[in-house]
């Protein structure tokens, strides 16, 4: 059994016991390792000391209990704390907001259960922030947590530095390294980018144990939001990631291949289809048209998750950002994913418009990149394709139960506009 299996059998434990004490110990002892060992493992796959970390989610629990009605004193006594002062006071040092405006800013969501074994989980305290901003002489400045405006939920791998930078942090090393390169590239033509900040001493990023951390600037302008979209944007939407891809085009091969229709035939559809209950034959003649088109599809490096919050729209600029999962893959995939992710923000508010903006999207996108024969086909196979992958792998994280169902709703809904998606 490796490490990471045995810490988060104690993850489970603590989850489950959070109104009990806990200590470090006793966990320590059920997992086999002295205690020196304990704690180093711990944290190596937490990013935070054990009692740190058990602080952190009976603090979270507590003010979901608050959320959920119940009354300040007794959500404190119930998560081991002796007063709601004390409550309070611990909520401040530990998150740097009070639990009303974190109630107001993360709209005090269950907090999920965190599953190392699946999901990369850093938690990077404000604290250890500072600390890190040594290596930019930024550890002064004043640090903020960042939240998705379209869902409440708190970004867990960057961070506000002051009103310019944003402090990112990763364990794999290898998207830290692909995003970079992109961005690179793309600032170098011309395109709004989050390269690194170099540090005081020329990197461009850091090691602290398992984990890097890298700067950049804020780029200007505002990220998109679905639900504020306008008569117009779904064609913007299409015309830039059009425009991003003719860059993408330019650039050495910095990415891993992908290959979509294996990940669908061999693991995702397999698994989607038995959360949605799909028919044999519906798969089987799904699978068999798609394979079909796939081979003739244009491929080249893409964004691979160009959804409306990983753009930027300045006066007379935008940009991307995010290229961690960038990859060699059909091309045609960014502009269907970037309709999928408007849906998935909007689902049940009036999905009859997002038809109009998914056209839009596409005709956009093929006013610039020029569509083929085959990719305008294989668009409807893509777009479920994509739906396939997030249903699948949102059914393995119990952080994303409700994206999970709103996935699975929603593509029910598309398998019957299915033929309504080929009229493009």
């Amino acid at each position: 059994m490796d490490d990471r299996t045995i810490i988060q059998r104690s993850l489970d434990y603590i989850e489950d016991d959070l109104q009990a004490e806990i200590t470090a110990a006793e966990l320590a002892d059920m997992a086999g390792f002295s205690l020196f060992h304990y704690y180093r493992l711990f944290q190596r796959a937490t990013g935070l000391p054990v009692m740190q970390y058990i602080l952190r989610r009976r603090l979270l629990h507590g003010v979901y209990a608050m959320k959920q009605g119940s009354s300040k004193v007794d959500a404190a006594l119930a998560f081991g704390f002796d007063t709601y002062a004390g409550f309070y006071k611990a909520f401040c040092r530990e998150f740097g907001s009070t639990p009303s405006d974190h109630l107001q800013a993360c709209r005090a969501k269950r907090p999920y259960r965190i599953d190392i074994t699946k999901e990369e989980h850093m938690t990077i305290t404000h604290k250890k922030a500072a600390q890190i901003l040594q290596s930019w002489d930024l550890s002064d400045t004043t640090i903020t947590d960042i939240y998705y405006e379209d869902t409440g939920n708190k970004n867990d791998s960057a961070c506000y530095v002051g009103d310019g930078y944003v402090l990112k942090y990763t364990a794999d090393l290898g998207k830290l390294k692909k995003h970079i390169e992109v961005s690179k590239a793309l600032q170098s033509i011309g395109l709004l980018s989050a390269v690194p900040v170099l540090t005081a001493e020329g990197k461009e990023y850091i090691q602290d144990g398992e984990v890097y951390f890298y700067l950049t600037c804020r780029l200007p302008g505002e990220q998109m939001v679905s639900h504020r979209f306008e008569d117009g944007d779904g064609r913007f939407v299409g015309e830039i990631i059009g425009q991003l891809h003719l860059a993408l085009a330019k650039i050495d091969d910095c990415v891993s291949e992908a290959d979509l229709l294996a990940t669908v035939k061999g693991w995702a559809l397999p698994k989607a289809s038995s959360a949605l209950g799909l028919s044999d034959a519906f798969c089987k003649d799904y699978l068999d048209t798609f394979a079909g088109l796939y081979p003739d599809l244009p491929r080249q490096i893409i964004h691979r998750d160009p959804n409306p919050g990983n753009i930027i729209c300045a006066d007379d600029q935008w940009g991307f950002i995010d290229f961690e999962l960038a990859e060699r893959n059909a091309r045609i995939y960014d502009p269907c994913y970037a309709a999928t992710a408007v849906l998935s923000e909007t689902f049940g508010q009036n999905d009859d418009r997002w038809l109009e903006i998914y056209r839009d999207i596409i005709c956009g996108y093929d006013s610039v990149a020029h569509l083929t024969e085959a990719e305008r086909r294989a668009i409807p196979y893509i777009i479920l394709a994509n739906q396939f992958v997030c249903v699948a792998w949102f059914s393995e994280q119990d952080k994303y139960a409700e994206i999970f169902e709103i996935n699975k709703r929603m593509t029910a809904w598309l398998i019957e506009k299915f033929e309504e998606l080929k009229d493009i």
